[in-house]
């Protein structure tokens, strides 16, 4: 499932994973995990670091099939394994200082967004929903959407694997 709720500016997508809610919630919070799925399709992740508790930092980068690289960065707002994850959305560089849009060619674009992941148990799978908060409607969100619902699809591989 995939909507905007226009109200808030909110991207809502829920997922069912067919693996335990633990193993969802590592795939969020250790590195090697979630490069492995961080990114829309044809996208790598060219690096990651992670304080997973409330107040630490992250940096996370993706690389296109082109060679052009996207970097973000934020901080931890709430941490509750396995349950949630709450985090700032900043667009950054290479070297984890936040940028605007701009930036990355991105026209009229919030500075800062808000995720939040939670995971609940479901049928013995992981029902998971992401929301991603302050997004302007229209074509971001919707791109943003694809890209979040690509690196899903990705991250289904990675848990299929375990």
């Amino acid at each position: 499932m995939n909507k905007l709720d226009e109200t808030k500016n909110e991207l809502v997508i829920v997922r069912i994973f067919d693996a335990p809610r633990e193993l969802v919630f590592k795939a969020w919070t250790e590195p090697e995990r979630l490069m492995s799925w961080w990114g829309p399709k044809d996208f790598t992740s060219p690096g990651c670091k992670l304080e997973p508790h409330v107040g630490g930092k992250y940096h996370f980068g993706m690389l296109s099939a082109e060679g052009q690289e996207f970097w973000s960065t934020g901080k931890f707002l709430e941490f509750v394994p396995p349950e949630k994850i709450v985090f700032t959305d900043h667009f950054a560089d290479k070297d984890g200082n936040p940028v605007p849009a701009s930036y990355y060619g991105i026209p009229d674009f919030p500075e800062e967004l808000i995720v939040s992941v939670h995971f609940e148990e479901f049928e013995g799978k992981t029902k998971m929903t992401l929301r991603h908060a302050g997004l302007p409607a229209g074509e971001m969100s919707e791109m943003t959407g694809a890209g979040w619902n690509q690196s899903f699809d990705k991250l289904e591989e990675t848990l299929s694997r375990k």
